[in-house]
């Protein structure tokens, strides 16, 4: 036997007489008595508990839920396990568990705008960052049908699924950062987990920050039943328009919607810029320009816009170096936006919400607290 794995085997044989002692008991047994020292037992031994919990003073058995999470332990037993439950729901029972109040305020670093320094990528480079001298790189170019049709796709944007799979993308004349195709591809497979695309399911995505359409038209492929574009820029809006056509969804006029407007206004006040008073979204994609939004008014506008309904999706793309959003956002009418995902890739976080879930969603789309934490 290697060595290694020997030494292994002989450590793993303390444990394992342990647990066949008779004089054994599990931390689980005799709940009935259940009390603080049968706590720190249960905590010593689960690991999921315990990074819900710490107690900063042995000495003076006060428990706190963790700050990895920001609901009551209450919140939490859908979470958990058969065992872990009646661990949980006895420590609140014998008061036992203090919970922390739940802190869903906007931090105050999402108040002021973020510096989060990227490369330019591209055709299109600001004049003040070209450095003078030398030759210049190569030029991306569109290919084959595309090239002859004029289509200028230099970060090789396409439809990664559905029945536009493949299509190529134009870009527009401005400086843009479009979400990577890997992270697009995770973000949808999560949708589809979600159920937003099952049989039967009239999905209406908002595409925020839309810049080319890719994300939004990713969604239309994919089988949303309506998809509406907004963006300050007007030659965003006229790319987004003719990728629409060049996708194959501009013979249905109620299929899609262009809108050139700035975000907030179109999240606050979507009547005054074209959408239909009462038209709701299922889920709603903001992609800003890191540095030019704060991310504290964005998601207010969004928690409180009359764009979403109970059960919306609401992603955020934001820089890794903003730290990490809330798990909860309040909103003004008592509601809130629970944080179900937020994952890394890169210096790029995508964080997920639900609006006032109701559990018609799909039981992937649950509270992960423990994601919302500085990455």
């Amino acid at each position: 036997m290697n060595p290694k794995a020997q030494k292994k085997k002989l450590a793993f044989l303390p444990c394992l007489l342990l647990l066949l002692h008779p004089s054994h008991v599990s931390p689980f047994s005799h709940l009935s008595s259940f009390s603080i020292g049968r706590f720190e037992e249960v905590l010593a031994s689960d690991k999921t508990l315990r990074s819900f919990y710490c107690w900063p003073e042995p000495s003076s058995h006060t428990f706190l839920v963790s700050t990895r999470c920001k609901l009551t332990p209450l919140h939490m037993i859908k979470k958990l396990n058969k065992k872990q439950r009646k661990v949980m729901e006895s420590a609140v029972e014998n008061g036992i568990v203090t919970p922390q109040e739940d802190t869903s305020e906007i931090p105050p670093n999402l108040r002021r705008k973020i510096q989060a320094k990227r490369p330019f990528l591209g055709h299109v480079v600001p004049d003040k960052s070209k450095r003078k001298g030398g030759s210049s790189g190569p030029k991306l170019q569109a290919q084959g049908k595309a090239r002859a049709d004029g289509l200028n796709n230099p970060s090789n944007l396409k439809i990664l699924g559905g029945v536009a799979k493949g299509r190529k993308l134009e870009s527009p004349d401005v400086y843009l950062r479009p979400m990577m195709g890997k992270v697009k591809e995770a973000v949808y497979s999560t949708f589809t987990a979600f159920g937003l695309y099952e049989e039967g399911v009239a999905t209406r995505h908002l595409d925020i920050f839309s810049g080319s359409g890719s994300v939004g038209l990713e969604s239309l492929s994919r089988g949303s039943t309506h998809c509406t574009f907004v963006d300050l820029s007007r030659d965003c809006c006229e790319t987004c328009q003719r990728n629409i056509e060049w996708c194959g969804f501009g013979s249905e006029p109620e299929l899609t919607r262009v809108v050139n407007s700035d975000a907030i206004t179109a999240l606050k006040n979507p009547e005054s810029v074209g959408i239909p008073e009462g038209f709701t979204y299922n889920l709603v994609t903001l992609c800003p320009p890191y540095e030019e939004i704060v991310y504290a008014d964005l998601l207010e506008a969004v928690a409180n816009s009359p764009c979403v309904t109970d059960d919306t999706v609401v992603l955020i793309e934001y820089p890794v170096e903003l730290g990490s959003l809330p798990h909860v956002i309040t909103r003004e009418d008592g509601g809130a936006l629970v944080g179900v995902r937020n994952r890394k890739y890169g210096r790029t976080v995508i964080a997920m919400y639900v609006v006032n879930p109701t559990g018609r969603l799909n039981d992937s789309a649950e509270s992960r607290p423990e994601e919302f934490v500085s990455l």
